[in-house]
C-alpha cells in the first residue's frame, strides 16, 4: 500500500530529465569532433580499439600481446556484445547498450529511491551527475561495469546470494566492484554474499578459460603500466617540470604516462598507499561494531574512492565508478557520505574541463593543465579522506554505549514491528 501512495511526479519529472540530459549527450557525440570537445578522440576508443578487439575477440581468443588489453577475461564479453544487434554498426550498435545499461541504473535507484523510508535523490544524482563528463561516458564501457555494481549493492539488502553474484561478476569485468561486498553486515549475510561471489566469479572464469585462448593474458600489460598523467603522482610530476625535473609524457599502454627521473619511486609509493588504503579497509572492518541500511553502500563508495586517489592510474572514466557509488548511498536517508557525493560531482565537472576540453594543456605541461588536475585530484582527496572518516564514524557506536554486533534486520521485520507496537 506504501509503494502506492507515491506520487509520480518526481519519477516523471526524472524521466524527462533522463531523456533530455541523454539526447545532450548524443548530440555531443555528434558533435564530438569539434576541437573544445576533444577533436573525435574521445569517441576513437569505440570505433579503433574496440572495435579490433571485437574482432580479435570474435575468433575464440583475447588480444595477448596488445599491450593496451588490460581488463579481466569478462570485459571480453561486454566488448562482443554489441554484436546482438547486427543490423548496427559496431559504434552504434556500442551506444545503444551504453544507454540501456544507464537507464537500467537509472531504473534500479529510482526502484530503490521509492520504497518506505528511502529516497530519490541518489536516481537524481545519477541522472544529472552522468551528464557532467559529457559525452565520454557513452563510449566507455564502465557505465556497463557500474551497472553490475550498483545492482549487486541494492539486491544485497534482499538477496546476499544475488548480491555477491553480480559483485563477482562485475570484478570479472573490471575488477573494482569486488570492493562493494566490502561492507555486508557480519555473521550470515557476509558468508553468503562472499561464497556465492568467489563461487560465481570461479565458475564464470572457468568457462571463460575454457572458451578463449589467452585469458589470463591482461596481467602482464597491467603489471607494466606505468605512472598516468592524470594520476596524482602524475600530477606532481607534471608540476615537477616547472621546477626543473627534466621527464616527458609518453604514450604507453594505452595512456599518457610520465617517464623520467623518479618516475619509478612514484609508482611505488602508489602502490605502497594502495597497500594502506586496504590496510585501513580491513581495520575499519574489523574494528566496526554497528551497521544500518547504508553501511554496505558507504563502505563501497569509500573504498573505491581510496583505491582511486592511490592508483598510478586516474582515468575520466573512473568518476563514472564513484558517481554511481554516491547515487546508491544516497537512496538511503542513514547514509554518511552526502557532503562526499557533493565533492564527486565537483570533481565531474571538473574532470570533464581536463579532459576532453582542455587535455592537450594536461599533456603539456602547462600551468593550466596542472591547476585542472590539481584542482580535480585534489577533489578526490577530500572526498576519499572524509568518506573514510564519516564511515568510521558511523560504524562506531556514542561513547559510553555498547551495542551487539548484529546485523540489519529486513524491512519486513521492522515494519511487522511497528504494526505490532500500533496494535
Amino acid at each position: 500500500m506504501n509503494r502506492l501512495r507515491v506520487t509520480p511526479g518526481p519519477v516523471l519529472a526524472l524521466t524527462v530529465v533522463w531523456l533530455a540530459t541523454r539526447a545532450l549527450m548524443l548530440w555531443l557525440l555528434a558533435h564530438g569532433g569539434e576541437r573544445l570537445l576533444g577533436g573525435g578522440s574521445v569517441a576513437r576508443e569505440v570505433w579503433r580499439l574496440y572495435v579490433h578487439w571485437y574482432g580479435v575477440l570474435s575468433h575464440g581468443a583475447f588480444p595477448a600481446h596488445d599491450t593496451t588489453w588490460q581488463y579481466p577475461p569478462g570485459a571480453g564479453l561486454v566488448l562482443l556484445a554489441p554484436g546482438l544487434l547486427p543490423w548496427l554498426t559496431y559504434f552504434q550498435a556500442f551506444v545503444v547498450l551504453t544507454l540501456a545499461a544507464d537507464a537500467l541504473v537509472t531504473r534500479a535507484l529510482v526502484r530503490a529511491g521509492r520504497r518506505p523510508g528511502r529516497s530519490l535523490l541518489g536516481a537524481a544524482v545519477w541522472t544529472g551527475g552522468l551528464p557532467l563528463l559529457l559525452h565520454m561516458p557513452l563510449v566507455r564501457y564502465d557505465v556497463q561495469v557500474t551497472a553490475l555494481a550498483v545492482v549487486s549493492l541494492l539486491t544485497l539488502g534482499r538477496s546476499a546470494r544475488a548480491g555477491g553474484v553480480y559483485g563477482a561478476l562485475g570484478a570479472l569485468v573490471k575488477v573494482w566492484p569486488a570492493l562493494v561486498l566490502l561492507g555486508t553486515p557480519r555473521g550470515r549475510t557476509t558468508r553468503t554474499a562472499w561464497v556465492w561471489g568467489l563461487g560465481a566469479g570461479a565458475g564464470a572464469l572457468a568457462l571463460l578459460a575454457t572458451s578463449f585462448d589467452n585469458s589470463l593474458a591482461f596481467l602482464r600489460q597491467q603489471g607494466g603500466r606505468g605512472v598516468q598523467i592524470e594520476s596524482l603522482g602524475g600530477t606532481a610530476l607534471n608540476l615537477g617540470r616547472h621546477a626543473g625535473w627534466h621527464g616527458r609524457v609518453r604514450y604507453r599502454y594505452g595512456a599518457i604516462e610520465m617517464v623520467g627521473p623518479h618516475v619509478a619511486a612514484v609508482a611505488t609509493a602508489s602502490l605502497g598507499l594502495t597497500a594502506a588504503a586496504f590496510g585501513l579497509l580491513l581495520l575499519w572492518r574489523v574494528r566496526a561494531r554497528q551497521w544500518n541500511e547504508a553501511t554496505p553502500f558507504d563502505a563501497a563508495l569509500s573504498a573505491v574512492l581510496l583505491f582511486t586517489v592511490t592508483s598510478r592510474v586516474i582515468s575520466p572514466q573512473y568518476m563514472i565508478w564513484l558517481l554511481g557509488l554516491a547515487a546508491v548511498c544516497l537512496t538511503s536517508r542513514c547514509t554518511s557520505q552526502r557532503p562526499v557525493a557533493l565533492l564527486v560531482l565537483a570533481a565531474s565537472a571538473l574532470s570533464s574541463v581536463a579532459f576532453p576540453m582542455y587535455y592537450r594543456e594536461v599533456v603539456d605541461g602547462t600551468w593550466t593543465g596542472c591547476l585542472l588536475m590539481l584542482g580535480r585530484n585534489g577533489l578526490l582527496v577530500a572526498a576519499a579522506v572524509l568518506s573514510f572518516v564519516r564511515l568510521w564514524r558511523s560504524a562506531r557506536p556514542p561513547s559510553g554505549m555498547s551495542l551487539p554486533e548484529t546485523e540489519p534486520r529486513p524491512d519486513s521485520d521492522r515494519l511487522q514491528d511497528r504494526a505490532l507496537s500500533v496494535s
